[in-house]
């Protein structure tokens, strides 16, 4: 098998091939590792790659197959990993200094689902530190580069999750987001990312940021492949005390290509300003919608300007209670400069942490203190009430919600990092679903002049990936 073929696979291709024998599941592991290792020093999107567990995970498809037995729905297939997610006996870093030679005792729950079905993980990939960042620049291992372009970022934080899929190095990732980590990636890759519902997918081994924020979901280069590994992944887990036990669809049965009569919102706060080639884009896109037989309708959602303002709260306040646990006493890096505790305490995280963490875990640490509680972190909750109010409202109206991505296409590395308050207003669409728990995804929709990608994003109402898969389906047929 050729290496290069790995980036034309799809999922249902690998179960065709395997079961008519063109090729073995170690052949194409085999030729997965080789093309990662050959393609990697151009992107830096995987931080390691796992050659003795892929291959495994390889012979045991290659037996269950001579043994005439069924197959996974993940059989053979290329899986990446973000290195926030913890892999038994495998290297996870979160991309930090301080996790650098932390080697899990447990696989999370979606890796065990992942390789239950088949897959085989063949490494994990580069992020932002602890999952912080817009533009995968905050990693200790260095930055990601765009395979579409390479002077451009991938986006953040799952910024390696996305260009080992749109690279061609792995068929499918997981990625995390908290606040656009999945989507805003996929958008400036090129490809599919599904932010599942809260609470859809297990968060059991996921490495905390903010825990009423974070989610796991995949990247896939077509959204069948996307709809294959959530159904996989997704469902109840006892480890979880947020897994939601909703029963989980068979998405893949929803991808009809029908959108027909399907009312879908626009909301005006989301185009108000949008203006250049991705805000025509995202109009074509929505035009392609309406040939579809979509009713598309102008909605609101009013509380839309206050979302990057209460999530940085919310998400920081978070993230300073979740990484008071790496102090250098227990398992992770430890300074060796220090003469007293106090000191090992204070240089352990000064010497362990990058900026971007520090700057959150210090505003986190103000909005939770005595005097400032109640005027930032209370008030913030409240905020993302109504927010969550305004989807409630909106999804009573319409049966989905299409709005950009991103307000702009991958931007230069280094282009945004000095302003953090910039490169934080790159996630402005994508903030409001993350905070209402809704499952949202990105699908591309076009790209400018040149050649960047654009992604459409696409959100639905709580546990309704299905209907998310279907209009993203048809959307992609056309």
């Amino acid at each position: 098998m050729n290496a290069n073929t790995i980036s034309t696979l799809t999922v249902d291709g690998i179960r065709a091939g395997l079961r008519g024998r063109e090729f073995s599941a170690r052949e194409l592991a085999e030729a997965a590792l080789a093309h990662a290792e050959a393609q990697n020093p151009k992107t830096n999107a995987y931080i390691l790659l796992s050659p003795e567990r892929a291959l495994h995970a390889a012979d045991r498809v290659d037996a269950a197959l001579s043994h005439g037995e069924e197959l996974g729905p993940l059989a053979g297939v290329p899986v990446a990993v973000k290195d926030v997610i913890v892999t038994k006996g495998l290297r996870t870093t979160c991309g930090s200094k301080i996790l650098a030679d932390y080697i899990p005792p447990y696989d999370a729950t979606a890796v065990i689902r992942l390789e239950a079905a088949g897959g085989m993980i063949i490494g994990k990939t580069n992020c932002d530190e602890f999952a912080m960042g817009s533009s995968n620049e905050n990693s200790a291992f260095g930055p990601v580069r765009n395979p579409v372009a390479l002077d451009r970022v991938p986006g953040g934080s799952s910024g390696g999750s996305a260009a080992v899929v749109a690279q061609g190095t792995a068929v499918l990732s997981l990625g995390s987001d908290t606040g656009g980590s999945i989507r805003q990636p996929a958008s400036f890759c090129g490809i599919i990312g599904v932010t599942p519902t809260y609470g859809r997918v297990s968060r059991y081994g996921l490495v905390a940021f903010a825990s009423s924020l974070d989610h796991i979901g995949p990247f896939a280069r077509n959204v069948r492949d996307a709809a294959t590994l959530l159904e996989v992944i997704a469902g109840h887990d006892l480890l979880d005390s947020t897994s939601a036990p909703a029963p989980v669809e068979p998405y893949s049965a929803a991808l009809t290509g029908d959108i027909r009569g399907l009312k879908l919102g626009v909301p005006r706060e989301y185009l108000k300003d949008a203006t250049g080639e991705t805000a025509a884009l995202i109009a074509q896109a929505i035009d392609r919608l309406k040939s579809l037989g979509a009713d598309v309708r102008e909605i609101s959602l009013p509380a839309t300007d206050y979302a990057i303002a209460c999530y940085y709260i919310i998400a920081t306040a978070e993230a300073s209670s979740n990484l008071a646990r790496y102090d250098g006493v227990r398992y992770t890096f430890r300074s060796g400069s220090s003469d007293t505790l106090t000191d090992m305490f204070q240089n352990t995280r000064g010497e362990g942490f990058g900026a971007e963490v520090k700057r959150r875990i210090m505003l986190g640490t103000y909005v939770l203190s005595h005097g400032y509680y109640d005027a930032y972190y209370l008030k913030a909750q409240k905020v993302r009430a109504l927010i969550a109010a305004d989807f409630k409202k909106a999804f009573a109206e319409v049966d989905a919600i299409v709005a950009p991505v991103s307000p702009f296409p991958a931007f230069k590395l280094g282009e945004k990092t000095s302003d953090p308050m910039e490169m934080y207003l790159s996630d402005i669409y994508t903030i409001t679903g993350s905070l209402a728990g809704i499952p949202c995804m990105s699908v591309p929709c076009g790209k400018t002049q040149d050649g960047l990608p654009v992604g459409l994003q696409i959100l639905c109402n709580h546990f309704d990936e299905a209907r998310m898969f279907r209009i993203a389906d048809a959307f992609e047929r056309m």
